[in-house]
């Protein structure tokens, strides 16, 4: 197994097909990529409410890459494994006037320093936050040309806030462009489900990632495969669809319909039973309500009720 390591800079915070790769791998390669925190740098220890409100928003979601993945086509999934995850001991959470879940009734600039003490952060007294870092954007290149900013997800990837992405889970994206270029970065020591305030635990972030490609393979948007017995049971081992989408409700019909699918060609069921399937058993979870006019909705169902299966064939 090869291993490569790519360094944090020179950032990039747009989906731009036409971005020169920093580096071309092989499907098999590990690479230890350096992520730094989502606002590039600009948040540091000690600043204040003031300080962070005239930070560039131009450079948010700083993103390492693109990573060009041999052999890598439109038509393809790409797999992404996370392999380990390390933070650097502090992070950051902010409310911003005119985003986040509950704008209206918090209106004032804030920002908060979190002190991350290997698992876990007491930095908010007295609350004791368990710390699992994971990546908030891991995304490839999305089909159309031209530059695209990263806030809103899609079948790509991308910003998808899913907090099951960390160390020991897997990512599977649709390819759209040649060698994938994949990016990722906005990584979070922990985060709740919704993200209300708009940020997690936000903190520059060490990854060791995997990467294998499937050949001709049909993918309709993000599919994780958390494989952490240790966490918590609301992310512990699930496959975990992924759907966005500007209306909730209809997100989460389309998410719930993905798992019906999945359920159908990979373990057999009958479409009647595989809904009778999510009925008893799925979980459907806000992942993030605060990238406007889009929202995330993460649709699980655990490992433990299914017979182990491998979801492509194994091909480098």
């Amino acid at each position: 197994m090869k291993e490569l390591t790519l360094s944090a800079k020179p950032i990039h915070s747009v989906w731009d097909r036409s971005l020169e790769p920093r580096v071309c791998i092989r499907p098999g390669t590990e690479l230890q990529i350096e992520c730094l925190d989502a606002s590039g740098g600009q948040v540091r220890p000690g600043m204040s409410a003031d300080e962070f409100a005239g930070i560039d928003r131009a450079r948010i979601h700083a993103l390492t890459g693109p990573i060009w993945i041999e052999g890598a086509e439109a038509g393809d999934v790409l797999q992404i494994d996370v392999l380990s995850t390390r933070h650097g001991g502090w992070g950051w959470t902010s409310v911003v006037p005119g985003l986040g879940f509950l704008k209206d009734r918090f209106q004032k600039s804030y920002l908060f320093h979190w002190r991350l003490e290997g698992e876990c952060t007491r930095s908010l007294t007295p609350a004791v936050v368990p710390v699992r870092p994971f990546l908030g954007v891991m995304g490839v290149a999305r089909a159309g040309e031209g530059a695209f900013r990263t806030r809103e997800p899609g079948s790509f990837g991308g910003n998808l806030d899913v907090r099951e992405l960390c160390a020991g889970s897997t990512l599977y994206l649709p390819v759209y462009a040649p060698g994938a270029l994949f990016s990722c970065g906005d990584g979070h020591a922990a985060q709740g489900d919704g993200e209300v305030s708009v940020n997690g635990i936000e903190c520059a972030l060490d990854v060791t990632l995997g990467f294998k490609v499937h050949k001709n393979q049909t993918l309709a948007g993000p599919l994780v495969e958390s494989n952490d017995s240790d966490a918590p049971d609301s992310i512990a081992d699930s496959w975990v669809v992924v759907e966005t989408g500007t209306d909730l409700a209809d997100t989460a019909r389309a998410a719930t319909s993905r798992m019906i699918d999945l359920l159908v060609s990979r373990w057999g069921l009958s479409e009647l039973h595989a809904y009778i399937l999510c009925s008893v058993a799925l979980k459907l979870r806000l992942s993030q309500v605060v990238n406007e006019p889009v929202h995330t909705i993460s649709a699980a169902l655990s490992k433990q009720i299914l017979p182990a299966r491998a979801l492509f064939p194994v091909r480098g």
